[in-house]
């Protein structure tokens, strides 16, 4: 049923719409498929003064089974538009996505051509809109370090504006839009770098530095190598389907939100009190050692893109109150904690059809039929289980409607 707004989706239930597959049907729902439709839309619904939930990928939300008393606006907008570059930024490639292109075929659409940035962000699932909202990352790259600009609705004025990376204020799998500030990203403004421009110097179209030590076994190199941006996607995608992170309608520990828990950020005193094999990473490393022989300059080189990338993704993480203060932040590993803890790959409570993945620890999945108190239930008692052993509490990483931890 169509209306001015929109298609209206009338008895689809949430869990039709997920990767988590639990949810009710909402009272009512739009999908709104160009950039006016959903401006329109949002502002007729936002104008009744209803409870109202933005969906798109549907990837990182988990509802719950009771209907939900509001208008889900369904965002299935589609385009990449490639924007005029600077003359003096040769080497440049600057794109505006609408807010409902799936994450992954964009980058797929960009690695095609050649273009590095987001490489290491392939297989993620859920829609570009949500990318900076959580400021996704994976394998040593953030969003943060491509994102340029986000047309945001705001639902307060119900302006449409262009607000620039730094006002997102992005962090660590967050930022202002995750902290509070309400309103629909509309686009998404991404600054890549074609590497075909740099092929006459390097001899080959190379991406950024491999970040990730993990990335770089893989692909058989050393950490602040370069390789084309195919072989990184590729590794990538295989690395994220041998842990059930990439979407596989076969595979049920696909069914899920992805990383259930973000990666917990302590105090460095607080981490020292932790078993000395539990992985830490400080969120503002000392700068690396480099022997460079006399004479020779290193600026502009792998290895000195790669230290420079490092320091970039290491000042996105560090939230300002922290970042004053003179004490370390730690990051911490969330899958050690919960399998350390005593939640091995598997695991379920008794008589639940929620279970941690077969693959790794840090996913929930839906085995089959599960609902959302299941799925909740779990979440609880790993919860409990790694704040019981460690201290530590952890935090969901999906967004959680109608739902508690």
């Amino acid at each position: 049923m169509n209306d001015a707004h929109g298609m209206n989706d009338a008895g689809v239930a949430l869990s039709a719409l997920t990767t988590m597959q639990v949810g009710g049907v909402p009272e009512r729902m739009i999908t709104a498929s160009t950039q006016r439709e959903l401006i329109d839309a949002a502002l007729d619904v936002w104008s009744d003064g209803g409870e109202w939930l933005v969906l798109a990928g549907g990837s990182n939300t988990v509802a719950a089974d009771e209907p939900f008393e509001g208008t889900v606006l369904r965002v299935a907008t589609r385009g990449i538009e490639v924007l005029p570059t600077d003359a003096d930024a040769p080497g440049r490639v600057r794109v505006r996505v609408q807010a409902g292109e799936p994450w992954d075929d964009l980058v797929a659409y960009a690695v095609e051509r050649g273009w590095s940035g987001i490489e290491a962000l392939s297989g993620i699932p859920g829609s570009t809109g949500a990318a900076p909202v959580q400021n996704i990352g994976a394998y040593g790259q953030e969003l943060s370090s491509s994102l340029v600009a986000i047309e945001f609705l705001d639902y307060l004025s119900g302006e449409v504006s262009r607000i620039p990376a730094a006002e997102l204020e992005l962090g660590y799998r967050t930022s202002v839009l995750k902290q509070g500030r309400e309103g629909i990203v509309l686009t998404v403004e991404l600054d890549l770098h074609d590497t075909a421009g740099a092929q006459a110097v390097l001899g080959e179209a190379l991406g950024q530095p491999v970040a990730y030590a993990q990335l770089a076994s893989a692909l058989g190199v050393q950490l602040g190598d370069r390789v084309s941006v195919q072989a990184m996607r590729d590794a990538v995608l295989a690395l994220r389907a041998s842990k059930g992170m990439v979407l596989d309608p076969a595979d049920r520990d696909t069914a899920s939100a992805g990383s259930f828990f973000t990666n917990p950020i302590v105090r460095e005193n607080f981490a020292r009190a932790l078993p000395a094999e539990a992985p830490r990473w400080p969120l503002v490393p000392a700068a690396a050692d480099v022997v460079v022989p006399l004479g020779t300059t290193v600026a502009g080189s792998p290895l000195d893109e790669f230290l420079a990338h490092q320091a970039d993704l290491a000042a996105s993480t560090v939230d300002a109150a922290a970042a004053a203060s003179a004490e370390t932040l730690v990051k911490l590993s969330a899958a050690w904690l919960i399998e350390h803890a005593g939640i091995r790959r598997g695991f379920r409570l008794p008589g639940s059809r929620a279970a941690i993945s077969s693959k790794h620890t840090l996913a929930i999945t839906n085995t089959g039929g599960a609902s959302a108190d299941e799925v909740a239930q779990l979440a609880r008692y790993v919860q409990g289980r790694v704040q019981s052993e460690f201290g530590v509490i952890l935090h969901p990483e999906p967004v959680l409607v109608g739902l508690e931890l």
